[in-house]
């Protein structure tokens, strides 16, 4: 911008040199032709010229020395150059406004405030604060809450549901210590009803089929949980709570066999499958994948067909919940060479593992 006007400077003063070597009547010549150009342009625009800055600026000098009577036939008016001035002062003295109040919080930081929030229900604004202090962050707990009521989250009570953990958080929790139990049935090929006792160590995915059977009693559970005590061993005072549902098969003697080890009895709500999600997941993976691909011929077949399932459950078969591995896996297991893999067929060929052959 500032070489565009030295140059239009220096153009009206070479042309200005030019004018005082002419002889007087051929500079008036000029005027006039000039004149009736400008004219004749501004007939055939019929719009405002639009002046870069460095053009306004010459025009601006020049027309300081031309007598009032030509000004008025300029491009330009008096209260147009006034006009520039104006804006040309207000540019000079122009100032970055003073910034008030507190910086405005980032997008980053105000997403690790609501997730925050979201994953620990029972945090308040000063919680969080504190927490961001430790991470580098510096907010004001006034801040934070504005930040969650803007995002339809309330104080710490109450973002969970009744002041407390979901089932969903509560089972995380526990799972290290938890046991999980229920029944289901297979139907054989001459549609006789078999039940299953199923349970499972929740914090390692362990499954156990405690029993087959066509007519399930609550004297055949109750003998089913002291066997599992047994199996334990002394794993058993790992284990602080035992979940199961309302039927009629779960006596106080069945209940009394665990709470002598010390575990507790919860049991979830009626028709509510969701608060024994493990269980229910496990009954799905044994039916999709075993006994609604194959007929059971009758208990014995059932029995043998489970319990090799559930081997292969604990030993063969990727958890999600485990990193993809089973409970049975080695989490520092070594990569096998292509060329030694073979594959094992469980269940006459229904289900495959491949293991090394080293």
């Amino acid at each position: 911008m500032a070489l565009r006007m030295l140059y239009l400077i220096f153009i009206r003063l070479l042309g200005l040199i030019l004018l005082l070597s002419r002889a007087d009547r051929a500079r008036d010549v000029e005027l006039l032709a000039l004149r009736h150009e400008n004219a004749v342009l501004r007939r055939q625009l019929g719009v405002r010229p639009r002046l870069t800055w460095p053009e306004r600026a010459v025009l601006a000098a020049l027309a300081r020395h031309l007598p009032g009577r030509l000004r008025r036939h300029r491009l330009v008016t008096p209260g147009t150059l006034l006009s520039w001035h104006r804006r040309l002062i207000r540019w000079k003295w122009r100032q970055k406004p003073a910034r008030t109040g507190r910086p405005p919080i980032s997008e980053q930081v105000t997403a690790l405030i609501l997730r925050l929030a979201r994953e620990n229900p029972t945090w308040g604004s000063t919680r969080i604060q504190g927490e961001l202090r430790r991470l580098g962050h510096r907010v004001g707990a006034s801040t934070i809450r504005r930040i969650l009521r803007s995002a339809g989250l309330g104080p710490a009570p109450r973002r969970s549901p009744n002041g407390g953990p979901t089932w969903r958080e509560f089972l995380r929790a526990q799972a290290s210590g938890l046991l999980a139990a229920d029944f289901f049935h297979v139907d054989t090929a001459v549609l006789t009803r078999l039940y299953v006792f199923a349970v499972m160590e929740v914090g390692t995915r362990t499954a156990h089929i405690l029993g087959v059977t066509t007519h399930p009693t609550a004297a055949w559970a109750t003998q089913l949980g002291r066997n599992l005590l047994a199996d334990l061993g002394q794993r058993t005072s790992d284990f602080r709570y035992l979940l199961r549902d309302r039927d009629s098969r779960y006596t106080q003697a069945f209940d009394a066999a665990f709470t002598s080890e010390n575990i507790a009895i919860l049991k979830s709500a009626p028709q509510a499958p969701k608060m024994n999600a493990h269980t229910e997941r496990f009954i799905r993976s044994v039916r999709a994948e075993c006994t609604d691909r194959m007929l059971i011929y009758n208990e014995q077949h059932a029995r043998h067909v489970l319990a090799e399932y559930a081997e292969h459950y604990n030993s063969g078969r990727p958890h999600r919940a485990l990193q993809l591995r089973a409970p049975a896996d080695d989490p520092d297991v070594i990569p096998f060479p292509a060329q030694h893999i073979q594959r094992h067929d469980v269940l006459s060929g229904l289900i495959h593992e491949y293991r090394d052959t080293a």
